[in-house]
């Protein structure tokens, strides 16, 4: 059975392969992706809509739509890098978190470490993950690949796809912003809900 580390990663967004893309794109995207997060900060995502982003970059709204397809699609390319970061402490990072720990402590690990992220970037990954498509989204793609290798090590005999998307509704954007904001819930709260959720699932 291949483990985990045997298991290649998954890249992250891009939406060019750098060699190929042209110069004059590759700056469009840059001023596009800089006067998006500018903007998110300074406004909030709700707040800003595809024509103010086109405006500040200096280019024309369908050059913008050409290129992200939809502000969900812009809101993750936003945060491609982060997400980029936070990819590699899973694969190469320290324990708990990176290889060596136990499969349910590295799981724990997982599930507070995104709990930062997601409060760091609540809004803006809300804008992102919106409708089914966020099921196929890379950073998706890389957790849900995560959780059911380390469910499939804990315990073989589960059924780890299942339980793996089922564990990580509890960590999407909408779910912190219901219980983090909405319901002001702290964060050592979450995290020891997250706990608890996990030592139940995963024998220890």
């Amino acid at each position: 059975m291949p483990t985990e580390q045997q298991t290649p990663a998954i890249e992250l967004p891009v939406l060019a392969p750098a060699a190929v893309e042209r110069a004059d794109a590759a700056r469009n995207r840059q001023r596009i992706l800089c006067a998006a997060q500018r903007l998110f900060a300074e406004r909030g995502v709700s707040c800003t809509s595809m024509e103010d982003i086109a405006a500040a970059a200096g280019v024309g709204k369908g050059t913008l739509f050409r290129r992200f397809g939809s502000r969900s699609a812009l809101a993750l390319a936003v945060l491609s890098e982060r997400e980029s970061a936070f990819q590699e402490a899973l694969i190469r990072g320290e324990p708990p978190l990176g290889p060596g720990a136990p499969a349910r402590e590295r799981l724990i690990a997982f599930g507070h470490g995104r709990l930062d992220f997601i409060a760091d970037h609540a809004e803006v990954l809300a804008a992102a993950e919106i409708g089914p498509e966020r099921f196929s989204s890379p950073p998706y793609e890389v957790s849900r690949l995560h959780v059911t290798l380390l469910l499939r090590e804990a315990d073989p005999g589960c059924d780890a796809e299942y339980l793996a998307e089922t564990l990580l509704v509890a960590l999407g954007a909408d779910f912190y912003v219901y219980l983090g904001l909405a319901r002001e819930l702290p964060m050592e709260r979450l995290k020891e809900g997250w706990t608890e959720l996990v030592s139940r699932v995963v024998p220890g």
